[in-house]
């Protein structure tokens, strides 16, 4: 049975632009948040995407934090802070919940993957036996993808809200095909997922919502993403567009 806008975990977040002083500090001075006004989840894949600097990984940072992670990755146990370099775009948007509360849940994100399996060494020495839920060996001894796979594949165990920030990162081709698989086990165990990404592969899952960033941001179809069409286009015609980035000057 298909669950409705008032069961799923998030339903929607609005920006909260009467408290907003002034958009031209950051990160009200990025043009999504100067457009922004409310952004609705779906109830299973809900996925950002967008140019570098866009403010894609801005906006999931403001929902990891308001729902309750720790700004740089974990769950909601989590209370490291390596650098205080998050935003504070979070006390200025309201978080609009279902009426059920999640069971699991974990912020992953690529660009502090590092601290957290930092943390992680330095918990397992204070509760042995944590590793374990994380595949049972040091995350520092396994290669970065390995070891973002591991996590991933481990650690999330269903009815949960998962918030994944550029996992294509640290993973190869087949590896982001492998996570297609499981994010679809999880939601066939009742969880919900909000996914920055630039990877073609992983917005390709289709029961899902996708949200472009450009000065905006607007709900696309998969295939009129830049991103599908860029790599579509490179894919088709790989030689004129090799002749065009190295011999057209």
């Amino acid at each position: 049975m298909e669950r409705t806008d008032v069961n799923q975990y998030l339903r929607s977040i609005e920006l909260r632009r009467d408290k907003i002083k002034s958009f031209s500090t950051y990160p009200f001075c990025l043009p999504v948040i100067k457009n922004l006004s409310s952004l609705k989840f779906h109830p299973k894949v809900t996925f950002i995407v967008g140019e570098n600097g866009t403010g894609k990984s801005t906006i999931l940072e403001a929902i990891a934090v308001l729902s309750g992670f720790n700004a740089e990755g974990g769950t909601k146990n989590f209370n490291f802070a390596t650098c205080d370099t998050h935003s504070k775009l979070y006390n200025y948007i309201r978080l609009i919940k279902g009426i059920r509360a999640p069971k699991d849940g974990f912020f992953l994100r690529a660009e502090s993957f590092y601290n957290l399996a930092t943390n992680i060494d330095d918990l397992e020495k204070q509760t042995p036996g944590l590793l374990s839920y994380y595949g049972g060996r040091s995350l520092h001894k396994q290669s970065h993808g390995e070891s973002f796979f591991s996590v991933f594949i481990n650690r999330f165990s269903g009815k949960g809200l998962y918030i994944l920030d550029e996992p294509e990162a640290a993973l190869s081709p087949s590896r982001q095909m492998a996570m297609i698989s499981k994010i679809h086990e999880l939601i066939e165990k009742d969880s919900q997922f909000i996914i920055a990404t630039h990877s073609p592969i992983i917005m390709a899952y289709p029961d899902a919502v996708i949200y472009e960033i450009k000065d905006s941001i607007k709900k696309v179809r998969y295939e009129e993403t830049e991103h599908y069409q860029v790599m579509k286009s490179f894919l088709n015609n790989t030689d004129k567009m090799m002749d065009i980035l190295i011999n057209d000057k």
